[in-house]
């Protein structure tokens, strides 16, 4: 009975496999800190950062700031390097008026894709 249950268990696993393997993994879109060169802010809770013209990630914070809207510079944090893959791997630094330095979790990273660069450019 025991080997009977085996068999049956390799055999959905055999079959399995392929559907398992077709499925598209998210490509993990990394950054390196030190290549930000401009930033744009979306909202309170929503930062672009560019590193080209063709590269654009947009993080997600948090907690909204207030003072992001109006800062001229933000600072960004990369935790255990200065690599930036995962919303986990950053904190984005607010100078302001009302709250001094706030810092700011990154709760999400997404490259945009090229049509979502050229409809804000357009904008």
């Amino acid at each position: 009975m025991r080997i009977l249950t085996a068999s049956t268990v390799i055999c959905a696993l055999l079959v399995a496999a392929p559907a398992l393997a077709a499925e598209p993994k998210a490509a993990r879109a990394c950054f390196d800190a030190s290549d930000i060169n401009g930033f744009n802010v979306i909202d309170d809770r929503t930062v672009d950062v560019s590193i080209s013209p063709r590269q654009v990630y947009r993080l997600t914070l948090f907690a909204p700031s207030r003072d992001i809207d109006s800062a001229l510079q933000l600072g960004v944090e990369a935790r255990g390097g200065s690599w930036i893959c995962t919303g986990l791997d950053a904190t984005i630094i607010v100078p302001g008026d009302r709250t001094g330095m706030g810092r700011y979790p990154v709760t999400e990273v997404r490259k945009l894709t090229t049509e979502e660069i050229q409809a804000k450019r357009k904008r």
